[in-house]
């Protein structure tokens, strides 16, 4: 099974799960646990995505300029700068390795 496969199959699986989740009485999901693991999922699922379509090349790993422009990118969301700064500062770090190399 390739990557690509099992995000499908995850994103199906999330998106069932989404609709199951009509069918669950309110005062279940208003609790902390089951609430908290909703907001995480979604979170866990697309930084997968991220991650494989950063490093993931075919069936094999690349590791090039893209995966230090992530990390910058992390650390820059990680201090709360603007969107757009991440943004520019992530492609720059990308160019300046890339320029490098």
């Amino acid at each position: 099974m390739t990557v690509w496969q099992v995000v499908i199959l995850a994103s199906i699986a999330v998106l069932v799960l989404k609709l199951l989740g009509y069918l669950v009485p309110p005062s279940l999901i208003e609790k902390p646990v089951p609430a908290r693991i909703a907001g995480l999922l979604t979170v866990a699922l697309l930084s997968a995505l991220i991650v494989t379509q950063t490093i993931g090349s075919g069936q094999g790993v690349t590791l090039d300029a893209r995966v230090p422009a992530l990390v910058v990118a992390a650390g820059l969301f990680a201090l709360r700068v603007p969107f757009i700064l991440v943004i520019v500062a992530a492609a720059a770090t990308a160019a300046l390795i890339r320029a490098l190399t």
